[in-house]
């Protein structure tokens, strides 16, 4: 049961000293009970209350950190079951597959395509961030795969319930932060001791949610919590329903023991099928994988994907946005004409995507527009004549180009007239409604075939 604030507020020095960065104590104690403020920031409060208050505030689903300094991430802490009722906290990662059975030719493939797709996408960096290695029959193989994975830059996770075998491989997770996903009901106790003794993730698994349910409780009874629940690859509809009702009996049910991330083998549930493989990875970003292990990572898998995972795991309160700033395109140069649009990153993306396609050396200035679409920013006055005059005086476009060619977009037609006063020394075009039109308008603006 959520703890309320006054009940917070009894914990209190109740003299508004403000060392916890808010006017009163009862303000203070609203904010913890809503969970935008942490007990710890008040020095007043007893260490057993600030324990006690901290199980009892901490989200529904525990935060669990894996990976370490660069490589570094966070899985779970959701507090919602639909994006639209607040936003999802932390990104599902994406892991490529590999086994100590596997042949050489197809390790080196994966491993090739980990090193090849990572790219840049309105300022996150998208690449597959887990590799999986399963062991089969050689642990000395099994060790190496785990530190290529190492040498790499990517958080390995082990999936085995060999003993040996993740005893070989604990000290790799323990250097890396790395998953052991070993645990089951049987091995629970040596397997929680193994992961306590390493100060590494652990996964669970189970032969039904009952089963894992169960082995969850024997884990934690055994005193380690850092863990990650496997939904299962039986069949595609239990591990679907899997995933989804770990979440609401945390989320909705309030049962502590499913309060932690998930791990999603969709590489075994698509039973060697690509296409449906990419199906249900799309699937378990919506409902509720927080590591989706495919057979490998590449960039027809990995461009639809991860452009998912971003729109769905960036929260909706807050606009998708670009830069703003000035943008090079086919080798801008001094002759080049300047467009102007939003920083909404649909927006960004849609032009900038034309313009290219155009093949005419364009610059394409972007103003902070409050991350609106075109229409949008400009109902809003975020996008209007002076905000365009005052970046196109101060973002220094003017030095780059000697053209004096600015082009509105089309939707905006009405800002002629003031732009072209506030800019006296450009000639202020209005270009079309449409992103599509953008080619043939550049290349009859120029004369470049």
């Amino acid at each position: 049961m959520a703890v309320k604030g006054l009940d917070i507020f009894k914990m209190t020095p109740k003299k508004n000293c403000k060392e916890c960065g808010f006017p009163t104590c009862m303000a203070f104690s609203m904010k913890v009970a809503a969970g935008t403020a942490e007990v710890g920031a008040c020095p007043y409060i007893s260490d057993e209350n600030k324990a006690s208050l901290s199980e009892a505030t901490a989200p529904p689903m525990k935060s669990i950190k894996i990976g370490k300094g660069a490589t570094e991430a966070t899985l779970g802490g959701e507090t919602v079951m639909f994006r639209h009722e607040k936003t999802y906290v932390s990104k599902p990662l994406f892991a490529a597959a590999v086994s100590d059975a596997d042949s050489p030719e197809k390790i080196d493939k994966i491993f090739q395509d980990l090193k090849d797709v990572y790219y840049d996408r309105i300022g996150e960096d998208m690449f597959a961030e887990v590799v999986s290695v399963r062991f089969v029959e050689d642990v000395n193989r099994f060790v190496e795969l785990l530190n290529r994975v190492k040498e790499i830059g990517r958080i390995p996770m082990a999936v085995t319930e060999n003993k040996e075998a993740a005893e070989a491989a604990a000290p790799i997770l323990a250097e890396t932060g790395g998953i052991l996903v070993a645990a089951n009901k049987e091995n629970a106790a040596e397997m929680a001791a193994l992961a306590q003794a390493n100060d590494i993730v652990l996964g669970v698994s189970g032969a039904s949610i009952e089963d894992l349910h169960d082995a969850v409780e024997a884990v934690e009874k055994a005193g380690w919590k850092k863990l990650i629940l496997n939904v299962g690859t039986k069949s595609i509809k239990e591990a679907y329903r899997n995933a989804v009702d770990i979440r609401a009996a945390a989320l909705k049910g309030e049962d502590r023991t499913f309060g932690y991330p998930s791990v999603v083998f969709v590489n075994e549930l698509a039973d060697g099928n690509e296409q449906m493989e990419v199906a249900l990875a799309s699937m378990f970003v919506l409902r509720y994988g927080s590591i989706i292990v495919m057979t490998d990572v590449d960039y027809a898998k990995a461009l639809p994907l991860f452009g998912l995972r971003q729109n769905i795991y960036t929260d909706p309160q807050k606009p998708m946005r670009v830069e703003p700033k000035i943008y090079e395109f086919n080798k801008a140069d001094d002759e080049s004409p300047v467009l102007v649009t939003v920083d909404f990153a649909l927006s960004y993306f849609v032009i900038s995507g034309e313009i290219e396609r155009s093949k005419v050396p364009s610059y394409l200035i972007i103003p902070d527009a409050g991350g609106y679409s075109v229409l949008t920013a400009w109902a809003a006055g975020k996008f209007g004549s002076s905000t365009i005059a005052d970046f196109v005086q101060s973002s220094g476009i003017a030095e780059k180009t000697k053209s004096r060619k600015l082009i509105l977009p089309g939707k905006v037609a009405v800002l002629q007239g003031d732009v072209q006063e506030k800019l006296p020394d450009w000639e202020v075009i209005v270009g079309p409604t449409e992103a599509l039109q953008v080619p043939k308008f550049l290349r009859e603006l120029t004369g470049i075939a």
